[in-house]
């Protein structure tokens, strides 16, 4: 799962929706492989000084049953208002965690 986030109020982000969701990941399976801010622009309209987030889950439907479940709904209303985020779910090769 590939997240960007143009984050808007950065100390509320982390310390709420950031500190939530970083306990709920792993009920679920999954594990962050980066979590970074400041990215740095190259090509298109979309992301400059943006956050960006890749987590490693066991499969496609342990990354939907964490996005869909009750627990997850209750931590996104946390970032409402705080983010412009984009959400990506991909196969990928066997990376390290970080």
């Amino acid at each position: 799962m590939i997240v960007t986030a143009l984050i808007h109020d950065r100390e509320a982000f982390v310390s709420g929706y950031g500190a939530a969701a970083a306990a709920l990941i792993p009920q679920f399976g999954g594990e962050y492989l980066l979590r970074g801010p400041g990215a740095e622009l190259l090509e298109g309209s979309w992301g400059e000084g943006a956050s960006m987030v890749i987590s490693k889950w066991p499969d496609r439907e342990a990354a939907r049953r964490f996005w869909n479940s009750p627990e997850y709904a209750q931590i996104k209303k946390l970032r409402d208002g705080l983010a412009d985020v984009q959400v990506l779910l991909i196969d990928g090769p066997e990376i390290a965690p970080v």
